[in-house]
């Protein structure tokens, strides 16, 4: 094999987007052999927009059966983000999953385990990892020079969304549909890079605000607080309703504060770590002097392309993925831990109470409404999109 032929599951926004990145040539070691999808209205776009040597599917089964795919990418809807993967898994194909896992730890927790059995190569779209500042900041935290982490902060709220956007799809914002909202549909890659770059609490505490900003049943504002082992504290602010949204994570170290936003990195660098000047310093308003240093990168964040062609390294030569699939469970148990400690009014520990959650969740998805007036749109597939 010198090429990965592969099937795309759900011809929405990201799947199309990742079939244009493939037919563009930017992933030179994938060939796209085949699309399925439930929705007539995409199957007929695919037929008057795709060559001939795509076939077009109408079921996700038929086209596993088929024998013209080695691997699929799942890019569906999230609650079936894992069925499909395990579908894929008992044909002995490898798969790459769209962010996030699946809504609920315990799903995701069989497709690891069902992924295991298969033997084949499994990753995850955690595309922000590819992304120079963070790559740079995981290897400045992770390479010990400046000490333990005290305070992590994130706040992201720079993905605004209006009502039109909520009423794009049936699915979009509902409990029964999407199982959350700005924690399951636009966080999951920074709650991927918040336990990637600095590691899994074992505390966590929120509060959430339902439809706060829009005429939805989901979350669309949140805060949250959460302890670490070595009694560091973090918090994390998301939410859909800033129209002027920022995007800013910090991390107080014992030698050093790192910021990362608009784009860059930027160090405060102690001339002497924080518990050294503390014990030592006799100054009662005393602080250890700082420089601050703007960190140089390599500048480059290939994002999907790059995952994509590390999927077709991995499956061809034995390379390593940007994220295995089993690593997308850390980022849903944060968002999971979120909605359980807001749903219970007290903060949760970790591991968390697998079965507990399922069943908040259930609550909500017997209660869910049914969307109506919805009007269907893709998006333009040349921009980048949190979806």
């Amino acid at each position: 094999m010198n090429k990965v032929r592969l099937g795309i599951i759900g011809l929405g926004n990201m799947g199309t987007g990742h079939y244009n990145n493939i037919a563009n040539g930017l992933c030179p070691e994938i060939e796209v052999t085949a699309i399925a999808d439930i929705n007539p209205d995409r199957i007929k776009w695919a037929q008057e927009n795709l060559p001939e040597t795509v076939s077009k599917f109408t079921t996700a089964e038929e086209m596993l059966d088929s024998g013209l795919i080695d691997a699929a990418l799942v890019s569906v809807p999230h609650y079936d983000h894992p069925k499909y993967a395990m579908e894929c898994f008992k044909r002995h194909l490898h798969v790459m999953v769209e962010k996030p896992a699946g809504v609920y730890t315990k799903q995701v927790r069989e497709m690891n385990e069902a992924a295991r059995e298969a033997g084949v190569i499994f990753g995850m779209m955690f595309n922000q990892r590819t992304d120079h500042v963070y790559r740079k900041m995981k290897e400045l935290v992770a390479g010990g020079k400046y000490g333990q982490i005290r305070r992590t902060n994130w706040i992201i709220t720079n993905w605004y969304r209006p009502q039109a956007y909520y009423d794009s799809g049936a699915w979009r914002a509902t409990w029964a549909g999407e199982g959350g909202g700005v924690l399951l549909n636009q966080c999951p890659h920074q709650l991927d890079l918040w336990q990637w770059i600095c590691g899994m609490p074992v505390e966590v505490s929120a509060k959430l605000s339902y439809g706060q900003w829009h005429d939805i049943e989901v979350e669309d504002d949140v805060t949250a607080y959460v302890k670490y082992a070595n009694g560091a504290t973090g918090v994390f602010i998301t939410s859909t309703g800033d129209a002027c949204g920022t995007n800013r994570f910090e991390i107080q170290m014992d030698k050093a504060k790192l910021i990362a936003e608009n784009g860059k990195l930027t160090v405060f660098e102690l001339e002497m770590s924080e518990p050294e000047f503390t014990r030592t310093n006799k100054v009662p308003f005393g602080c250890p002097k700082s420089e601050q240093i703007e960190v140089e990168t390599d500048g480059k964040s290939p994002q999907h392309v790059e995952v994509l062609n590390r999927f077709a390294a991995a499956i061809l030569r034995g390379e390593a993925l940007i994220a295995g699939g089993e690593e997308g469970i850390n980022g849903l148990t944060l968002s999971n831990a979120m909605h359980l400690s807001d749903w219970l009014g007290h903060p949760v520990t970790l591991p968390l109470d697998e079965d507990l959650f399922y069943t908040e969740l259930m609550k909500r998805v017997k209660t869910s409404r049914h969307k109506e007036n919805v009007e269907a749109v893709v998006a333009d597939t040349s921009k980048t999109y949190n979806t």
